[in-house]
């Protein structure tokens, strides 16, 4: 700390102050801070509650650390002694203010590093559960995996800060045994990645074999991407801190006593920690960039119907209101239906109802007739930002129908884990599968499969129920 000098705590601030503007512009971008909200949806736990906040209060916890020994550093400047030459001013020489603000930015530090282990160890736990869960229907939230979170987040959480408490009386030590206790939780729980990182290709080739979707494994190979990039950024933010450390609880120091190297690792550290922290957020909020377009081009094509409508009622009213007064008192009015006919080019519907044999089929052994396959209503849909695609009337195509079968089916009857086939985040995972599972089973009241094969089968609903065919 005192030995290093104003420029080190300088890139802390930039680097983590980047940091914090790329969490802004990708939770604004992911769903417009919704996922801020204590009540966000109807299936916002507990869980994804805490995983949520604890991460994301380390960034700010982080960047007030940087500012605060930047500010500090750069009030007190430099010094100059006979011995040493041109360093640092050292803490005993620093205002009492200054010194006062030494526990509580250390403090800060402590705790944001506690949470990001709880992060890392969610992962680690995650993935292992992940990986070694196979076919059976096991509950994350009663595996041994999650308890093993929740031991372990509470070690970290509580050993952390007691370690910065307990050696708040000399700053230096204070430092070096913070940074150690934190180097060395950080190194085990990025070290136990390497086998899951290392046995995770062979596990995709697993998920091939077993027919998982195509759109899930290119989701898990790239969060594997990911994770091998933040697995190698963990290890430049941890050793260094490691090295000083450990040099700084030894009687005699000979890494900190070297600018260059205290400067060269303070900062690899600051780049470490910052580009995984923000592979991280990417982790956990997995933005959809194909949703943005479409929520952007439904909203664009929502603006321009609606113009044009507008256009349209002022062309109609303005027609009425010439048409009223250069009609003669004696001609006919128009008949009502004469104005909601194909033959007026300014109303957009159709002739009411349908002929039977444009739209409807008499189905076998029945004498009420039986909707076409051929024209399918898609319903309005509300897209995560709030926007409504409004829904149509198109042509239905069989081999969509054949594809959402087909990969029911080899979610009914494959060998891997069912949060394996609707994996999209680590703290959102349950959630999207008990929504997904909610879908397949309204799916199969209209859709059987058997030994392999779909057959559709069309209903026609009465009063008293659905009839099949």
């Amino acid at each position: 700390m005192s030995h290093t000098s104003p420029a080190t705590y300088l890139v802390w601030s930039v680097l983590s102050s980047l940091l914090g503007a790329f969490l802004l512009f990708h939770l604004w971008k992911f769903d417009r801070f919704k996922c801020l909200k204590w009540n966000n949806g109807p299936y916002s736990g507990a869980f994804k509650r805490l995983m949520t906040y604890t991460y994301l209060t380390s960034v700010p916890c982080i960047m007030a650390y940087s500012i605060g020994f930047a500010v500090i550093k750069y009030k007190e400047g430099l010094i100059l002694l006979p011995e040493y030459g041109i360093i640092p001013k050292p803490w005993q020489l620093w205002s009492q203010s200054h010194k006062n603000a030494i526990f509580p930015l250390y403090l800060l530090f402590a705790i944001a590093w506690a949470f990001e282990m709880v992060t890392h160890l969610e992962e680690l736990c995650f993935w292992l559960f992940l990986v070694n869960a196979g076919s059976v229907q096991q509950d994350w939230f009663r595996s041994l995996y999650f308890k093993t979170w929740v031991v372990g987040s509470l070690v970290a959480v509580t050993y952390m800060p007691l370690v910065t408490i307990f050696t708040r009386s000399d700053p230096i030590k204070c430092e070096a045994f913070t940074f150690l206790a934190g180097g060395l939780g950080s190194l085990s729980l990025t070290l136990w990645f390497l086998p899951i990182l290392w046995s995770f290709p062979s596990f995709l080739r697993g998920l091939k074999s077993n027919c998982v979707d195509m759109r899930t494994i290119v989701r898990l190979t790239t969060f594997h991407e990911l994770n091998c990039l933040r697995v190698v950024f963990r290890l430049i933010f941890v050793l260094p801190f490691l090295v000083l450390a450990v040099d700084g609880i030894r009687p005699h120091q000979h890494v900190n006593d070297s600018m260059f190297w205290t400067e060269l690792l303070t900062s690899l550290a600051a780049l470490g920690c910052v580009i995984s922290s923000a592979i991280t957020l990417v982790i956990f909020f997995p933005r959809s960039v194909e949703g943005e377009v479409q929520s952007r081009h439904a909203t664009r094509e929502k603006s321009l119907s609606r113009v044009s409508r507008q256009s349209r009622h002022v062309r109609r009213d303005s027609d009425l209101t010439d048409r009223d007064s250069c009609t003669s008192p004696s001609s006919q009015k128009r008949p009502p239906s004469a104005m909601y006919t194909n033959s007026d080019v300014h109303s957009p519907l159709r002739e009411y109802p349908p002929r039977d044999s444009d739209h409807l089929l008499k189905s076998p052994g029945l004498d009420v007739p039986m909707p076409s396959p051929n024209p399918v209503f898609s319903p309005n849909r509300r897209v995560a930002s709030g926007i409504v695609i409004q829904g149509s009337v198109v042509p239905s195509s069989p081999s969509n129908l054949t594809e959402r079968a087909l990969h029911a089916h080899d979610q009914r009857t494959s060998n891997v884990h069912p949060f394996v086939h609707n994996f999209t985040s680590p703290i959102g995972e349950y959630i999207h599968y008990v929504h997904e599972m909610l879908s397949l089973v309204l799916m199969y009241v209209n859709v059987d499969l058997m030994d392999g094969a779909q057959q559709t089968r069309w209903y026609v609903k009465r009063h008293y129920g659905a009839r099949a065919v």
